[in-house]
């Protein structure tokens, strides 16, 4: 009987938090209240072309991210801040994921936004609405059932920067930097970089980035809790390598269960924590009874 029981207990438990979760995703930091009309956004920022964000699944449930233009150290033009949202669509309908890398083509990370971009929508208006759209999309990679880890070589600046704070982890090569240049451009952080900064290092740690506008190479990241690791390589395709090895010891196992984890994860990061713990409770429905907790009860009967 328990099986059949657990089986029917997990299925009612799993749509309810299903639906729960696809709701909270829906809700984006910013709506037509906030002035923010994402189509006329999209059409503005697709006016400026070039480069291109690739996303490669692999079977192990792991994906690659690719920020693909080179000739600009891979600087985000405004086609690939909409192909960006596309690709964090893919992953949130990738039901078999569990692990994320993103990286940079040709050796180094992202120098941020395209100066092009950036000098054709110089109004201020214009400004917080690429800011409106990029931390949506952001926010909603950083809130991805995957456990991701930006691979950082060469330079990580300004925007690019940030992005390496909406992943779980930073993984640094030898000789790569991650600087917040946005004080040298007459900026503060607008993708939600400053504030993710804040919780990465502490408030003190931040300012000091941020009003240094200091370059932090591997071995002050780390110190900092920025980053996790160095790889011992700096070289495109064996740190790509690298990285994946080392993330494969965090996603080893079922899918749902890595998923699981991850959810509860940012539950208690970013709710209040009455909300967090009743979060935890539904996620716990979802696995309790399931395939891989019943596989586990029929391996380890006895406590040793």
């Amino acid at each position: 009987v328990f099986p059949e029981m657990a089986l029917a207990l997990w299925k009612n438990f799993l749509q309810i938090t299903m639906k729960r979760i696809l709701q909270q995703r829906r809700l984006s930091l910013y709506n037509g209240a906030h002035g923010y009309e994402e189509e006329l956004i999209k059409k503005k920022l697709q006016q400026f072309s070039g480069g291109s964000i690739n996303l490669s699944k692999e079977d192990n449930g792991i994906a690659v991210l690719t920020l693909n233009n080179p000739k600009l150290m891979n600087a985000f033009t405004g086609t690939m801040m909409v192909e960006l949202q596309e690709r964090v669509t893919e992953l949130e309908n990738w039901k078999d994921g569990k692990g994320l890398i993103i990286h940079g083509a040709g050796n180094t990370f992202c120098s941020g936004s395209d100066l092009n971009v950036v000098k054709e929508i110089s109004n201020s208006q214009d400004g917080m609405n690429m800011c409106m759209f990029m931390q949506n999309t952001l926010t909603r990679l950083m809130r991805l059932p995957l456990i991701s880890v930006a691979l950082v070589q060469g330079k990580a600046f300004g925007g690019g920067a940030e992005l390496t704070t909406a992943c779980d982890f930073r993984l640094m090569t030898p000789g790569s930097e991650i600087r917040f240049v946005h004080k040298h451009m007459g900026l503060v952080p607008g993708w939600g970089g400053g504030a993710r900064l804040v919780r990465l290092v502490g408030s003190g740690a931040a300012l000091q980035l941020l009003c240094g506008a200091a370059r932090v190479g591997p071995e002050r990241a780390l110190g900092l809790g920025l980053a996790e690791l160095t790889l011992p390589s700096a070289d495109g395709a064996t740190a790509l390598g690298e990285a994946r090895a080392w993330l494969s010891q965090y996603t080893d196992g079922p899918a749902a269960v890595i998923r699981a984890v991850k959810k509860v994860v940012t539950a208690g990061r970013e709710l209040p924590l009455e909300d967090a713990l009743r979060t935890e409770k539904d996620v716990f429905g979802t696995v309790w009874g399931g395939p891989a907790n019943l596989q586990a009860l029929v391996r380890r009967p006895k406590h040793k």
